[in-house]
């Protein structure tokens, strides 16, 4: 499935880091538990073409998918970047519909595959604050709570992992070097410091790829900050 033109920055800045699967395997060892990061091939990750998002949401959200040997089969890993400023109580369920579209794509290309590939989800949000959700799909149904062992059977699930970075400290956000300043500088925008010590870390900028370093200060220019002060953070 063919990706639009990206106009919007968080769009920008998030696929020119993640797009790099040495940026996305660092990202994904940091936030996966530790029993699926051991399955995974990850000098084997490659990033996916295509986009599987709602045409009428490509402005408050953009997504990745990378595929890796996991546990010895093919499978994938589903990155939804959502930069809307409002919660979506719903978001289980759309993430749903984007994972059948991957599959049912895998079996436009296969009609011959005989087993789905197992699909990683992983909810990235650029919040300002942290939302209350439920990171299970079996969450959105209405059923009492006496009765989800009795329905079980008949319900689909399934769990994703979702990253907040309203939750995350500036310091404990991890990954490659360019990973974090990306991350550090998205939460930044979103709590109006761009302009603090945490983006502007020498210890990253001296190991990040200037296409990455210059993206950076763009998203910067183009968010609504004291131009002045940039301009005394650039002179120290």
């Amino acid at each position: 499935m063919p990706g639009d033109d990206i106009h919007q920055p968080h769009d920008k800045l998030f696929k020119a880091g993640f797009s790099d699967p040495e940026n996305a395997a660092a990202f994904f060892k940091a936030e996966l538990p530790e029993e699926v990061v051991r399955l995974i091939a990850w000098q084997e990750l490659r990033l996916e073409p295509g986009s599987f998002i709602d045409s009428h949401l490509r402005l408050s959200e953009s997504d990745l998918l990378f595929s890796a040997p996991l546990a010895g089969r093919r499978g994938l890993l589903y990155v939804l970047f959502e930069h809307q400023t409002s919660r979506d109580p719903l978001l289980a369920l759309r993430l749903l519909r984007y994972m059948v579209r991957i599959w049912e794509g895998l079996l436009k290309e296969g009609p011959e595959l005989r087993g789905l590939p197992v699909i990683l989800p992983v909810v990235l949000a650029q919040n300002a604050e942290v939302w209350p959700a439920e990171p299970q799909f079996s969450a959105l149904l209405d059923l009492p709570a006496e009765l989800a062992g009795v329905f079980a059977p008949f319900i689909p699930d399934f769990a994703f992992r979702l990253i907040q970075l309203a939750g995350i400290p500036f310091e404990e956000i991890r990954g490659t070097p360019a990973g974090i300043l990306i991350l550090r500088t998205m939460k930044a925008e979103r709590v109006s410091q761009l302009l603090s010590a945490a983006v502007w870390d020498e210890s990253l900028f001296t190991h990040i790829p200037r296409e990455i370093f210059e993206l950076v200060l763009r998203y910067i220019l183009a968010a609504d900050i004291d131009k002045a002060a940039f301009e005394g953070v650039g002179a120290d």
